[in-house]
């Protein structure tokens, strides 16, 4: 399976998109950094990632507006083809554009036990509060500063005497710890069956009258009281597939499904003619292309009334 590609936004150092970085030259880690980039052409972090061979990118926001800006930014992800993007002390505040461009596929790691002490001068809060350990988070980026969903967690004890400079340098070892792995379990959500499974389970229960039942060890989504019009199965009768089934026009269009690409399309085990099978497990997923050949899938066991009434809702 491919990795995925991920592109780091620094603004200084880049000691966390070092980590990030080191870890992704390990062979079994599921990610690889096609792209540093920063607000700060005097950067240090890009004079290393230029070093190990990383494709760099920077210009400075001043005098720009920040849409404007962010838009640059974007395009150059998208240029280096970005699956993903890591924030690693990456000091501008993103526009609620950006951010929704990339929702759901940017972290950002942040030096406090979230959701305690968002923005700046974290540690000298946890040690006026009085708090026994600080830390750091991972969180999925939202246009709300610092307060999207939180990953991971690892604390840092406060020990006697501490300033923010002494505890914010044992922050940044837990930092280097923490994020890789959490990026990695990240970006292999979309690599296993629970995460297929939901998503086909989205796709199939937003159809009209829809149930999820189990039929033969596999879920499968009906119509109520009525025909299936999908099946999701993992590993049936060990077949070492991960895989939707749907309804199609017959024997003729499977033949045709499996020819033009038969790793991703095969005919199932015990269905006949009228069914195909969509592997899952290939690692690029269209669900978009997924989701209508569910609503087909439903069209074809639906009731004409129902199907009729549908019909004429879409016209509208």
């Amino acid at each position: 399976m491919s990795k995925a590609r991920v592109a780091v936004l620094i603004s200084g150092t880049g000691t966390n998109m070092a980590a990030l970085l080191y870890a992704a030259k390990a062979d079994s880690c599921p990610f690889e950094i096609v792209l540093v980039a920063s607000n700060n052409p005097d950067a240090p972090g890009l004079t290393l990632a230029a070093a190990e061979g990383i494709a760099t990118w920077a210009q400075s926001h001043k005098g720009m507006g920040r849409d404007a800006f962010d838009a640059l930014v974007d395009a150059q992800l998208r240029a280096a083809g970005s699956d993903y993007v890591a924030l690693a002390g990456y000091m501008r505040i993103l526009s609620a554009d950006f951010v929704a461009r990339w929702e759901g596929r940017m972290l950002n790691i942040h030096p406090s036990l979230l959701p305690k002490y968002k923005g700046l001068h974290t540690h000298q809060q946890a040690i006026d509060a009085g708090d026994t350990f600080g830390g750091c988070s991972v969180h999925v980026v939202t246009a709300a500063l610092d307060d999207g969903p939180v990953l991971a967690q690892t604390p840092v004890a406060i020990l006697p005497g501490d300033t923010a400079d002494s505890l914010a340098a044992r922050v940044l070892i837990a930092e280097h710890q923490l994020y890789a792995p959490t990026l990695a379990a990240f970006v292999m959500r979309e690599a296993t069956p629970d995460y297929w499974l939901a998503r086909v389970r989205e796709l199939a229960m937003a159809m009209p009258e829809a149930e999820e039942t189990l039929s033969h060890g596999m879920p499968c989504f009906g119509i109520v009281k009525g025909k299936k019009f999908a099946w999701f199965s993992h590993d049936h009768h060990g077949d070492g597939r991960t895989a939707l089934l749907v309804k199609i026009s017959g024997a003729e269009e499977q033949a045709l499904l499996i020819e033009q690409d038969a790793k991703r399309h095969f005919r199932p085990a015990y269905f006949g003619d009228g069914w195909i099978g969509i592997r899952l497990d290939t690692g690029d997923n269209d669900w978009d292309d997924l989701g209508a050949r569910i609503a087909r899938s439903w069209r074809a066991v639906a009731p004409k009334k129902l199907a009729g009434l549908i019909a004429v809702a879409d016209e509208f």
